[in-house]
């Protein structure tokens, strides 16, 4: 479906909405830079290096990318070990700006979350930020591929009963706007890690946009 834009704002007409979570929904980066930098420790890598390629992936696909020869065996085994200190690490989890408003304004909208934590994160983050679990989510079970892969986005486009084309999807990280535009969507860049992606469409935080359902079921977002 058509975008129109202008230098300040911008609309973009769906039938179906693919949300991310951490940097999206929830802003959890403190809670993942203890985890991370402890890790990054544990294994003798600096940290800022570590940080710049974190986000939106599952951990493992982290591990990979940073120890490339290490078996991925005991990438899986680690990640675990990291999965439950991050559950268990709440400490500073809150939503982001507008974020509480944006999942009321869509409540009854088609909407998935597809994010790269598990089941157990995803309930700790969603919860610590005090936003509702949308009743249709794809988490790290759910797919065979971490993000930038496709994979997670093509499937909550499908349980949601939407072609790909359809969805716009809502995302932070350079993994994220990949996996998204891969699957043939469109995407809302939210925050600073997403302005260099060149996303359609752009915004600081969720306080930037209005959401207007369409008598024809279309959901058009006005973004900026």
């Amino acid at each position: 479906m058509p975008a129109t834009a202008s230098t300040t704002t911008s609309v973009l007409t769906a039938r179906a909405l693919l949300l991310d979570m951490d940097g999206t929904l929830v802003n959890s980066d403190a809670s993942v830079e203890r985890c991370w930098r402890g890790w990054a420790a544990e294994h003798g890598l600096d940290p800022d290096e570590v940080l710049k390629v974190v986000h939106g992936r599952q951990g493992y696909a982290t591990m990979a990318v940073l120890l490339p020869d290490r078996p991925v065996e005991q990438n899986h085994a680690d990640n675990l070990v990291l999965l439950a200190r991050e559950t268990a690490d709440t400490d500073g989890v809150v939503p982001i700006p507008g974020a509480p408003a944006f999942m009321a304004a869509i409540a009854t909208l088609p909407h998935a979350l597809v994010t790269s934590a598990d089941v157990a994160l995803a309930d700790a983050r969603m919860t610590a930020a005090a936003l509702p679990m949308p009743k249709i989510r794809v988490t790290a079970e759910s797919v065979t591929a971490s993000k930038p892969h496709p994979e997670g986005f093509l499937r909550g486009a499908a349980e949601l009963g939407f072609a790909p084309e359809d969805c716009v999807a809502f995302e932070d990280s350079e993994a994220g706007i990949t996996a998204a535009r891969a699957a043939g969507m469109r995407v809302v860049g939210v925050g600073p890690r997403a302005a260099a992606q060149s996303p359609d469409a752009h915004i600081q935080d969720l306080t930037h946009l209005r959401v207007e359902p369409l008598p024809n079921g279309d959901i058009r977002l006005h973004i900026g």
